[in-house]
């Protein structure tokens, strides 16, 4: 199976977005939220938000070359966090988190439904791929 050329330019987004974010946060976390609306900033949590936006972003990056092996496991990462965060950030808008949640809600919910997506399809191409072959009922995955 070959990973679709849509998700390797989504990794490379996603691997820019995440960057762009994640330098602020780590290096002045005060002064990049406050210039969006945040009034109260705990330095240390954004800076941990930093360092995972880091962390998934330069990743993205680093694999954009690689095969389904490897994409497979990162693509089932970017569901969970996608929606994990997705999750947290509407729980902090109905905590009365500033404006700009917004924006950051509305972009994990964009990037959710791309990994969403794609995941899918590979489910689809494997169950193709094991009909083909003649297999009537395929295995999962390993990384499922």
């Amino acid at each position: 199976m070959q990973v679709p050329q849509s998700l390797r330019t989504w990794f490379i987004v996603h691997g820019v977005v995440d960057l762009a974010a994640a330098i602020p946060l780590l290096v002045a976390p005060d002064h990049a939220l406050r210039a969006i609306g945040w009034t109260s900033v705990d330095p240390a949590a954004s800076r941990l938000v930093g360092a995972a936006l880091l962390a998934i972003g330069t990743q993205s990056l680093r694999v954009r070359n690689a095969g389904v092996e490897v994409y497979r496991p990162l693509l089932g990462l970017k569901v969970i966090w996608s929606l994990a965060a997705a999750a947290g950030l509407f729980a902090a808008i109905g905590a009365g988190a500033p404006p700009a949640t917004w924006a950051f809600l509305s972009i994990f919910i964009a990037f959710a439904g791309v990994w969403t997506h794609h995941a899918i399809r590979f489910r689809q191409l494997d169950r193709v791929e094991s009909l083909e072959d003649g297999d009537p009922e395929p295995e999962p995955p390993p990384s499922e």
